[in-house]
């Protein structure tokens, strides 16, 4: 018996260095990879009400003057004009690229009209933000520097339920924390996010470890810590990661040219019950289950009905209507795909051709350095591959329209093309442009609006 024991203590002393020499204890974990960890800082200027008026005042000129009507100024007689005061959050993230690209969450960066990359060792830098994706929230940003550390990408399918994992973050500010557990689940869906197969752990996560790394224990980042489940607002033992093979698809993307092409099938699902697979005469629940067919999309061009029920798309089998979505918007716009499909009582293949999903075309762009032009402009410059996909030789974006501009009928999201029949390439052509036109007087402004082109008279009253 003792050299039967003796025999297995000697294997075992084998084998578990074999398995355990690409796996690291968190300790050594965090001395080797968080250094390639960042803290994020944002502001963004949000205005508030002058002193007397009871809540913030819209934009609109004519309700301001309502309230200086109705609602006179308090007893000291003190009423200013509208003040922006800056609203600060913070964030993680970490670098994929020794020239300082950065890996966050969309919702780190939303709004924000500064972003502040923090390393370890305390250098600061401003980050411009090359794109943002509000349906992954993932953004990409990036920094002036070289020679950074950067974090080893793992692969977030061979992760397995219970294996342990470590976030690296700041929660409520506080830099370079680490947090421990283990993955509780895998392709997870939550509401409203029926594209990221999240990764459900029990890692403490709290607000300010958004955006920060999830590492599986060879140190390798397999996820993006994203939300948590609360009732609080604070760690509840539910957290939610990105896959980071999913976030890299999207994040090259967003380098690229600033948009996310997703495929798009045209159809409205839902999940198949037990008792709708006995209704429909199907073996057991699975599928996705068609409830609205979107008229003139991809699904009725090629056939697809109400009460069909989509089993695999492109070969890989649907098992729950949330899988739908992740394959459909994985698929390159314009591809030929094979829908098997179960409809009353058979098996039907059909082929369709998937489109281009609708709201996509979002530009996305830095606001650090954005400042209002005359007129009450704050624009920034298109891309390259932005103008390509416009099919325009140049023109500017409109991030905010106030004062001149707004009352002009000028929108957020409009392109300007042209001030006075002279086109328009860069912020600062616009700004000579406009220096030129006399106060009192109006210039007119060709406005880019969705696929049609408009003239708009900006006339500026020299506020």
């Amino acid at each position: 018996m003792k050299t039967f024991l003796a025999m297995m203590a000697m294997l075992a002393g084998l084998i578990a260095p074999a398995m355990a020499k690409d796996v690291l204890d968190v300790a050594d974990l965090v001395e080797k990879h968080g250094p390639a960890v960042v803290n994020i800082s944002t502001t963004k200027l949000v205005k508030r009400a002058p002193e007397g008026f009871p809540f913030a005042m819209p934009d609109e000129e004519d309700m301001q003057e309502f309230f200086r009507r109705f609602f006179p100024p308090n007893a000291q007689g003190r009423r200013g004009p509208i003040q922006e005061i800056p609203r600060r959050g913070t964030g993680s993230g970490f670098i994929v690229s020794p020239d300082g690209t950065i890996l966050t969450n969309a919702h780190v960066v939303d709004g924000a009209d500064e972003v502040t990359v923090k390393l370890i060792d305390k250098r600061t830098f401003t980050a411009k933000v090359l794109g943002t994706d509000e349906r992954t929230d993932v953004a990409v940003l990036k920094i002036q520097a070289n020679n950074l550390p950067v974090v080893k990408l793992g692969d977030p399918s061979k992760l397995r339920v219970g294996e342990p994992v470590v976030a690296v973050g700041s929660p409520f500010g506080f830099e370079n924390s680490v947090t421990a557990g283990i993955v509780s689940a895998k392709g997870r869906s939550l509401p409203d996010d029926n594209y990221v197969p999240y990764i459900q752990t029990d890692v403490p996560i709290n607000p300010g470890n958004s955006g920060g790394p999830l590492f599986n224990m060879r140190g390798e980042v397999v996820g993006i810590n994203s939300q948590i489940y609360s009732r609080s607002g604070g760690y509840q033992g539910v957290s939610f990661a990105i896959p980071i093979d999913v976030a890299m698809e999207v994040a090259e993307q967003l380098k690229s040219g600033g948009k996310i092409a997703r495929g798009w099938l045209g159809v409205a699902i839902q999940e198949v019950t037990a008792d709708l697979a006995e209704s429909f005469g199907l073996d057991r629940p699975r599928g996705a289950l068609v409830a609205q067919v979107q008229e003139g999309g991809p699904a009725e061009k090629a056939g697809l009905q109400v009460s069909d029920v989509i089993l695999k798309f492109d070969g890989k089998p649907v098992e729950n209507s949330a899988d739908l979505p992740r394959m459909v918007g994985a698929t390159k716009p314009g591809s030929k795909v094979q829908l098997q499909v179960w409809r009353r009582g058979a098996v039907k293949e059909i082929s369709v051709v998937l489109g281009d999903l609708p709201g996509e075309a979002k530009l996305t762009t830095s606001k650090s350095s954005r400042s209002v032009s005359r007129g009450g402009l704050v624009l920034s410059e298109l891309t390259d591959s932005q103008r390509n996909e416009l099919n325009i030789k140049g023109g500017l974006l409109v991030e905010e329209a106030t004062g001149d501009a707004a009352r002009a009928g000028i929108r957020t999201g409009d392109i300007i093309l042209a001030v006075n029949n002279t086109e328009v390439r860069t912020v600062e052509a616009f700004r000579k442009a406009i220096a030129a036109v006399p106060t009192g007087k109006s210039a007119a402004i060709l406005v880019r609006r969705g696929e049609s082109s408009l003239y708009l008279p900006l006339k500026i009253s020299g506020e």
